[in-house]
């Protein structure tokens, strides 16, 4: 049986530029084939779980499709639980998606963290859990995928997570370690006619050689090279090793990184507290996605077109429109939007940017270069009494059933377009003549009024949990209508394709890409953070012990 090509080219622009197509995901199992139209997004998960949401948010977002899990966060137990659940999808049952839904690529590494790493050996790769650092082989590794079965794996690759500048010498050894480690993933068994054929159907592969464009073109190079008879035990079926990779994968956090340190010093010395990250002071710029392009292209130059790409932590929609433009991505990491959401930030923006309209629902804060910001700090205090929807630029579902909103694509996340239960559980009689003895009962899934900015203000500084779990679904949703607009404008052919430059330069000239609003945000976060941290008994003594209210009391 032919296996289905993992992505299938619509538009495009050759080798590099904006494109257009599908991914395919066929398990040839009697599951759904799931489809996704490209550009789409990938969302980030933490220890296999998207952050702050239970199992009925998961399913309430439509955004989420595409779910990337960094297996590293269950090297803790040995084994690791997700290889011992069984069944014919363990990592779906074990960590709740659905299988005729969600599509779930399996990584070692977590492609959002940045944190110093001990170095990779020639046969292990450092990977950070609760308990400190792990070493995990290549056969390991190829062991765990066998057992977990998820969509899509990515091949072991030697990224250097050492402070940069990396020597030559460091990223040579980067390429042959990568090299071996991807043969050794894609072999199959010789000699025993009876073991089955373990080699994963859809591999991706880290894309090495840090910030030398030479040294990205080689890995490439070798990739598309034909395999030395010497090495072509168990890749018989293989004649380069690009025939068994079935797309690319690029972290641009340690791009960022690598860069930044050539420029200004590490990103670890801006970092003063321990609730950021790294990727918290990476921004981007013109000139930055110029030189990302520039290395990115450089490791694309001798492989297919008709191939999956994928970039892990993009910093901002900026960055993801100039790479969409001059590269031509496939898939794009939520980790830029659910960060926001962790910081209190609502994101406000869409793509082409809105024309300028007169409405009551208050824009994003406008900065002194004249442009908006991509969204509002819902800890700052001026959204007390600010009972608007969250976003301006989309219409929330109950009042656009009512109101002329028709300019306004609806927002259909469960903050801005929440709904009743579809079912309910009723306890006691109480609850029984409460819902079912109602004149007016409450239809099931009916849309409700959208949870405004001053009551998400509200729950962010009252350490509500469900105030993180609204933005993440608006933030998710907002970045996936975003790439909605994208391959609405490039599904125009070449016309799409001059209206997306224009587009772009648009949205830069409307959207603040300096990110002062993430540092207001980050700030403000960390501030009632703290006020629930380590001390915070003593800092009440304190402040109790010389109130000028009431009786101090003991603590």
């Amino acid at each position: 049986m032919t296996t289905r090509a993992l992505f299938t080219p619509a538009t495009s622009s050759g080798k590099f530029g904006p494109r257009t197509g599908s991914i395919s995901i066929d398990r040839e199992d009697g599951t759904p084939i799931i489809q996704t139209d490209t550009p789409a997004l990938l969302t980030a998960t933490s220890r296999g779980i998207v952050p702050h949401f239970s199992r009925d948010s998961l399913n309430r977002t439509e955004a989420i499709r595409h779910v990337q899990v960094s297996f590293e966060s269950f090297l803790n137990r040995n084994p690791p639980v997700p290889t011992i659940v069984g069944g014919a999808h363990p990592l779906h049952s074990f960590l709740g998606y659905n299988i005729d839904r969600h599509v779930l690529t399996l990584t070692l590494r977590d492609p959002s963290d940045g944190r110093k790493m001990p170095p990779n050996g020639n046969d292990f790769v450092s990977a950070q859990c609760t308990r400190g650092v792990r070493k995990v082989s290549p056969s390991a590794w190829k062991n765990f995928v066998q057992k977990c079965n998820p969509d899509i794996v990515v091949a072991l690759s030697d990224t250097p997570f050492t402070p940069p500048p990396h020597s030559q010498k460091r990223l040579t050894k980067s390429i042959e370690r990568s090299i071996a480690w991807l043969a050794d993933f894609l072999r199959v068994p010789t000699g025993f006619p009876d073991a089955p054929v373990t080699k994963p159907t859809h591999v991706l592969v880290h894309m090495p050689g840090g910030a030398e464009a030479h040294a990205r073109a080689e890995f490439a190079d070798r990739l598309a090279e034909a395999i030395e008879r010497k090495d072509a035990a168990g890749l018989a079926s293989l004649r380069t090793l690009d025939d068994g990779v079935a797309g690319y994968i690029f972290d641009l956090l340690p791009l960022h990184t690598a860069l930044s340190a050539a420029e200004r010093g590490p990103l670890e010395a801006e970092v003063h507290d321990e609730l950021l990250q790294v990727s918290d002071r990476q921004r981007s710029s013109p000139e930055s996605s110029a030189q990302l392009v520039e290395l990115l292209q450089a490791s694309l130059v001798p492989l297919p077109s008709n191939k999956p790409r994928l970039i892990n932590s993009p910093v901002s929609p900026h960055e993801i429109l100039r790479v969409v433009r001059d590269v031509g991505v496939d898939l794009v990491d939520g980790f830029w939007a659910q960060r926001a959401a962790d910081i209190g930030i609502a994101l406000d923006f869409r793509f082409p940017a809105p024309t300028a309209t007169t409405q009551p629902c208050p824009l994003p804060k406008t900065r002194e270069n004249g442009k908006h910001d991509l969204g509002h700090n819902l800890f700052d205090s001026v959204y007390r009494h600010d009972h608007s929807r969250l976003a301006s630029t989309f219409a929330d579902g109950k009042s656009s059933q009512h109101r002329d909103l028709t300019d306004l694509p609806v927002c259909p996340c469960g903050a801005c377009s929440p709904r009743s239960p579809s079912s309910r559980l009723l306890h006691s009689s109480v609850d029984i003549q409460a819902w079912q003895g109602s004149e007016h009962p409450l239809p099931p899934s009916a849309l409700q009024v959208p949870f405004v900015r001053s009551y998400i203000h509200h729950l962010l500084h009252t350490h509500e949990m469900s105030s993180h779990t609204l933005l993440a679904m608006h933030n998710l949703t907002v970045l996936s209508a975003f790439l909605d607009g994208v391959r609405a404008i490039l599904a125009r052919g070449e016309s799409g394709k001059e209206t997306f430059t224009r587009e772009i330069e648009r949205f830069e000239q409307m959207y603040d890409e300096d990110m002062v609003l993430w540092e207001e945000a980050e700030k403000m976060w960390l501030e009632v953070e703290h006020a629930r941290g380590k001390g915070r008994l003593a800092r009440d003594k304190e402040k109790q012990a010389v109130s000028p209210i009431g009786t101090a009391v003991d603590l």
